[in-house]
């Protein structure tokens, strides 16, 4: 295994010249009753992103506590419940908090800039694209953005819901190679820390949905917060997903940023155990980046330093393509197309496309249009190995039967445009037949045509298509579809 050991561990970690990205929750900004500003822990976020710029490192910041300083400023007791209250507090504090960060980072002369985001200015692919330009085009120029939700215009439909899921999603929109959670707790422990005086930090995790099952998550937000360890594990899965070393870590001591880093790349020169360093000029292989037997040789030198407490999360030695992350993590699913075990199983194999053909759809959920992300869905209570196999062999003829078929008559030939609308409702849905107890998300992708028109060819040969809607665009009901729940998982409780 040698350095891939130690690549898998860190993913895309290098070490100079990572991109990194840090994420502060309220209650590490903001004390929680006389919501003053925690200036110490704000100087010491500041000096550690510095000493990461000087030592060659690009960093983001996603900051929370725009309404904790809302409330400070207005002296309110505690958060409104209502909506239009708690806009106008962050339209209150956001300006005061980034002026707070200017000028803390104004002592070190490193200038800033503020990225207010909602998951609508991200949902369209041009507009994405955008933000991912002007992230880029910030760190080549040695700014340091700062991220938060735009809470003044957010709304439920809009909402990340959380900045540990904003903060996930910026590194995946930058491929960065860590994703700092800075929180109350050290790391992830298998029970409440506070409570349990037998609680042990879980130190690796190489799967978010089996840690799940071990660990507890109750250690919930503060009073000003809205995250709590559960909306970490779910960061640490979109995160180690999009190939970004994701890591638990203390908001006291934010210098141990430093420290984790520092420590990992020691390891990744393979220094424990005398590990043969690559030839010069060769690439780690996840990074596909050359790195000099030079660097490798300086870190034998160096003997490994003690661990810093904290929990760090695997990345993915299979990244999500930048398309495929787009769809899972940053829209929002408008219904859900139902499979069969059969097309499940084949959809899991990275072979497969991430392309969906009507012969294993069973059904759809909701109304959705052509272009809108969709849940791919299977029942839970699955099949015997039998049927499922036979399903499999069904589907895989399907696939074979597309490819060697002719090209479809596209909606510009088509004789009966009234099918295309995606208002079309005549057909229905599954909603009925497939209720939401009864099936399970195995993953998401886009629709390549509506719920009322997948609804009419389900479960049929992509020839028939032209005949059963007037038209075919594609012979694929879905595409960009990722699994994320592979076959050989246990289903998840009807309540996720």
């Amino acid at each position: 295994m040698g350095v891939h050991h130690y690549t898998h561990e860190m993913g895309r970690s290098r070490r100079t010249g990572a991109t990194v990205v840090i994420k502060l929750g309220t209650s590490s900004i903001v004390h929680e009753t006389t919501h003053q500003p925690l200036l110490s822990t704000l100087s010491s976020v500041v000096e550690t992103v510095v000493k990461l710029r000087s030592l060659g490192h690009k960093v983001v910041l996603v900051s929370s506590g725009a309404i904790g300083v809302g409330l400070q400023r207005m002296g309110l007791p505690s958060r409104p419940k209502n909506l239009s209250g708690k806009q106008a507090l962050a339209a209150i504090g956001q300006g005061r908090l980034i002026a707070l960060w200017d000028n803390l980072f104004g002592q070190f002369e490193q200038p800033i800039a503020q990225v207010l985001l909602t998951r609508g200015d991200i949902s369209d692919r041009t507009r994405y694209l955008n933000a991912v330009n002007t992230f880029k085009e910030l760190l080549s120029m040695g700014v340091v953005p700062i991220v938060n939700e735009n809470d003044t215009v957010s709304v439920s439909e809009i909402k990340f819901g959380d900045n540990d899921t904003l903060s996930a999603i910026t590194a995946s929109m930058i491929s960065a190679d860590y994703l700092f959670l800075l929180t109350d707790v050290d790391g992830l422990y298998t029970s409440n820390p506070r409570k349990d005086p037998d609680a042990r930090i879980v130190e690796t995790v190489e799967s978010v949905t089996e840690i799940r099952q071990q660990v507890s998550t109750s250690t919930v937000g503060s009073s000003l917060g809205t995250g709590g360890m559960e909306t970490k594990l779910i960061a640490a899965e979109i995160g180690t997903s999009a190939g970004v070393t994701t890591v638990i870590s203390s908001s006291k001591r934010p210098e141990a940023v430093c420290d984790i880093i520092a420590y990992h790349n020691v390891r990744l020169g393979g220094v424990r155990s005398g590990r043969s360093t690559p030839r010069s000029g060769t690439s780690t292989p996840t990074s596909g980046r050359s790195t000099p037997t030079s660097d490798f040789e300086d870190m034998a030198l160096t003997p490994l330093p003690p661990r810093p407490p904290h929990t760090v999360f695997t990345a993915s030695l299979n990244p999500l393509r930048d398309l495929k992350a787009w769809t899972s993590h940053t829209l929002r699913p408008r219904g859900s197309i139902v499979i069969d075990a059969g097309a499940y199983r084949v959809l899991s194999k990275r072979t497969s496309g991430g392309r969906l053909l009507p012969a294993g759809v069973v059904g759809v959920m909701g109304q959705f249009g052509s272009g809108n992300a969709v849940r791919i869905m299977v029942r839970k209570h699955k099949g015997s190995e039998s049927e499922e196999e036979s399903q499999r062999s069904a589907y895989e003829e399907s696939q074979n039967s597309a490819r060697s078929s002719t090209p479809l008559p596209s909606r510009r030939n088509s004789f009966n445009d009234d099918h295309s609308s995606d208002g079309d409702s005549d057909a229905g849905d599954d909603a009925e037949r497939f209720r939401e107890e009864d099936v399970v998300e195995v993953g998401r992708g886009l629709a390549n045509y509506n719920h009322s028109q997948i609804n009419k060819i389900k479960g049929q040969n992509s020839s028939l298509m032209p005949r059963l809607l007037g038209y075919a665009d594609s012979e694929y009901v879905a595409e960009n579809i990722t699994i994320s729940l592979p076959p050989d998982s246990p289903f998840k409780p009807a309540t996720v």
